[in-house]
């Protein structure tokens, strides 16, 4: 299409205020009177730091054990190895979210409350870490058992509902709002108004991550103090109550760094609630419409399939590595935070690579996301080395910290790209809906990935390498699903979802000024 013709069908569009039919912002659109400010971006920035204070695939549960014999522990019925516990208490938990999500987490996409769902999963997420300062001891495993579920669970849903933000962000910020009245002047073309809305929407999420990365790495210099200053590594008692102090004290710093979240978002309006439709069965209503569109939306549906598989085999090899490597460190809380520190500052530096890479060369989001997807396959490859020897696969303190760097620098950069990718593919109308959808299916897959390592691990006599095996194999599944996803087919896809919803009137805009 030329850009005289593109600019004469824009034009007669907007003047019959009918853009959808090219995916363009309604010009009428109540929400496009916010712009994204540079102090609303940092304090999204901000919340991220706090949103990580502690990591969650640390069991802070379990009791010290020796690094030469077997921890086991009575749960749900019979006598478990501590790592088949750690796994099915994760299987439970992403369970639990995904019940939630489901139930309640539709509720973001209408009206102007959203930010008050972001704002109680906080406060609870807070309140629990400041409940673990009663967990002092080994003997109150299942307290802890609970509260690492109850913790999980809140710091799962503010970190859903904080992430849907940063495409409605991106679309506000002044540029993107110039680069569109650029293209409606027929000054620009509609695929590099695209180009450069899709490079805004990486930028946002990958300087989250690396500013979250370098707060964090304060947090934990200021958490080894603590560690040294109770003097953790002189007994299991203190080993035990360290943990519980470091988890109070990351609850208190992920308040402190959310508040400004939480007076400077803007309330942009969401969606009206559909007619004899009430909040208790929205949910489920939205869940089944998301469902019936991904199948009409081919692209989007390549890529949930896609994002279940991969998104699997990462949060259960995640956990496998985590239980592996508190067996060989013997559960410090010291090395553990001292491992941690290295995760982070790799963690930082890798992300703000790929982005300068990217921004530099003008890579696609599914480009980079491939590159990345590779190095993840090679971590389960490394696992799976250790299935039959003990000379490699997690089995050494130099492998984990070897593990950290990598995993930081290599594998870290998922959480941005994937993220983003799902923006790439979902119509901007519903973006909401849509992250809410793969936000479930996410959810989902990350409870069957644990209960089946777990199931491996027992029937294995115990051999903690095996799941490897099965997510290297699901890993490489997934790549293939992920290799046919065409973007430029799912905009295309979109723009006739988009005109087709708003004659069905499926959804309605809020009429909120």
């Amino acid at each position: 299409m030329s850009k005289l013709t593109e600019k004469t069908e824009i034009q007669e569009a907007v003047a019959q205020n009918d853009a959808t039919d090219l995916d363009l912002p309604n010009l009428e659109d109540k929400s496009t009177i916010w712009t994204t400010t540079r102090l609303e971006l940092w304090a999204f920035y901000v919340f991220y730091i706090g949103n990580n204070g502690y990591d969650p695939s640390q069991p802070p549960f379990t009791a010290p054990c020796g690094a030469d014999t077997d921890c086991v522990l009575p749960y749900l019925g019979r006598i478990r190895d501590v790592n088949s516990i750690v796994l099915l208490t994760n299987g439970m938990s992403f369970a639990l979210q995904a019940f939630v999500l489901l139930t309640i987490g539709a509720w973001a996409d209408y009206g102007r409350w959203r930010p008050n769902i972001t704002i109680v999963f906080t406060i609870v997420a807070v309140a629990v870490s400041f409940a673990w300062l009663g967990v002092k001891d080994p003997s109150k495993w299942q307290a802890g058992v609970a509260l690492y579920i109850l913790g999980l669970i809140a710091y799962q849903c503010a970190l859903t509902f904080w992430t849907a933000a940063f495409p409605g962000l991106a679309r506000d910020l002044p540029e993107i709002k110039q680069s569109f009245a650029d293209v409606v002047d027929g000054k620009k073309l509609l695929e590099d108004h695209e180009q450069m809305e899709s490079l805004e929407r990486n930028r946002i999420s990958n300087v989250s991550f690396a500013v979250c990365s370098a707060g964090e790495i304060i947090i934990l210099a200021i958490m080894v103090g603590i560690l040294k200053g109770v003097k953790s590594d002189e007994s299991v008692e203190n080993n035990t109550k360290a943990f519980s102090i470091l988890i109070a004290f990351s609850g208190g710093v992920w308040l402190l760094c959310a508040l400004p979240w939480f007076f400077l978002e803007k309330r942009r309006p969401g969606l009206s609630l559909p007619p004899g439709m009430s909040l208790l069965t929205i949910g489920f209503k939205q869940t089944y419409v998301a469902f019936r569109e991904c199948v009409r939306l081919k692209q989007t549906f390549l890529y949930l399939i896609f994002y279940f598989l991969m998104g699997d085999v990462l949060n259960t090899t995640v956990t496998v590595v985590g239980t592996l490597q508190n067996s060989v460190v013997s559960y410090s809380t010291l090395q553990l935070t001292l491992l941690l520190i290295v995760g982070i500052v790799t963690q930082g530096l890798g992300i703000y690579l790929f982005w300068l890479v990217q921004k530099r060369f003008q890579i696609s989001t599914k480009a980079m996301l491939c590159f990345n997807v590779f190095w993840i396959l090679i971590l389960t490859i490394w696992g799976l080395i250790g299935v039959h020897t003990d000379k490699f696969g997690f089995k050494h303190v130099w492998e984990i910290w070897l593990y950290q760097a990598f995993y930081g620098l290599m594998v870290c950069p998922w959480y941005a790209y994937s993220q983003t990718m799902i923006s790439e593919v979902s119509p901007l109308p519903q973006m909401f809906l849509f992250f809410a959808l793969f936000s479930v299916v996410g959810k989902t897959s990350a409870f069957i990935g644990p209960l089946v390592s777990s199931a491996i691990i027992t029937a294995s006599g115990n051999n903690d390498n095996m799941p490897f095996a099965f997510l290297f194999g699901l890993g490489s599944l997934s790549t293939i699903f992920l290799y046919f996803v065409d973007v430029k087919k799912s905009r295309i896809e979109c723009e006739e979802f988009v005109a087709a919803e708003a004659r069905r009137k499926a959804f309605d805009d809020a009429n909120v000024p």
